[in-house]
């Protein structure tokens, strides 16, 4: 087993490591229950999340043993990244995993619950949520400053940042954190970062129209490459879903 712990958080380290041992047969809370597992647990004065990441096949788990990280320890790095660059995300606490003669069978990653007020797919996906636009507008400054600080958030999809509202204005917190790359964006890359969130071509009107006067671009130009990288996501999706239905059978 090894395990890397947030200095800040040392004086819990037998509780979280007590709860990582029973994770499977513990009654924690289950927030997601899907390819991994998330449960959330009373800690002293403040609540945790332990994520469990699924086994990973033969293959995966031998590169992750030896060539690259496992998701955990992607998860706890980047969040420690992200903090230091000045971008929001739930507190980092730990990251667990365990071997089996040297390959990577299961892995842990702890951070403490956020309580937020709502996602942003909230946002986009609500036409008549208050004070719409705005928060749009705030979000795509957000995912600026992202690219500003060279960060390409790969899994930049609605249910990935969530919103906390402080004085009424929104504080974006990311989550899910494992596929990210630190790198420098140009203006493709920017505009494909946005492919996930949505193709309503009227919330990328909005989210185009200040991507384009925060990046002193074409509004067209900027408009035309969103609609066409979330088409083409929307599409390859589309035909995995199918794909893997035909293999099912």
């Amino acid at each position: 087993m090894s395990i890397e712990f947030n200095s800040e958080y040392l004086d819990y380290k037998d509780d979280i490591f007590s709860l990582i041992e029973i994770f499977s047969s513990s009654n924690g809370h289950i927030i997601k229950d899907h390819r991994n597992i998330i449960k959330k647990f009373k800690l002293g004065d403040f609540e945790v999340n332990i994520k469990s990441f699924g086994k990973p096949p033969m293959f995966n788990a031998f590169i992750y043993s030896f060539f690259r990280l496992s998701k955990a320890h992607r998860s706890f790095d980047y969040a420690r990244k992200l903090l230091k660059k000045g971008i929001k995300t739930p507190s980092p606490i730990c990251y667990c995993e365990y071997k089996s003669k040297g390959i990577l069978n299961s892995s842990f990653y702890v951070s403490k619950q956020l309580k937020f007020d709502y996602p942003i797919s909230d946002v986009i996906n609500n036409v008549n949520f208050p004070n719409r636009v705005k928060i749009l507008n705030d979000f795509v400054l957000f995912t600026f400053k992202l690219h500003e600080n060279g960060i390409n958030f790969l899994d930049h999809s609605p249910g990935n940042t969530l919103v906390k509202l402080h004085n009424s204005n929104p504080i974006f917190y990311l989550i899910d954190l494992n596929r990210m790359k630190f790198e420098k964006m140009n203006f493709t890359k920017r505009i494909m970062n946005f492919r996930r969130l949505t193709n309503d071509k009227e919330v990328l009107k909005i989210i185009s129209k200040e991507y384009a006067r925060l990046y002193n671009r074409d509004f067209d130009e900027v408009f035309s490459l969103m609609v066409k990288y979330s088409n083409q996501f929307l599409s390859r999706r589309s035909f995995r879903k199918k794909l893997k239905k035909i293999l099912v059978k």
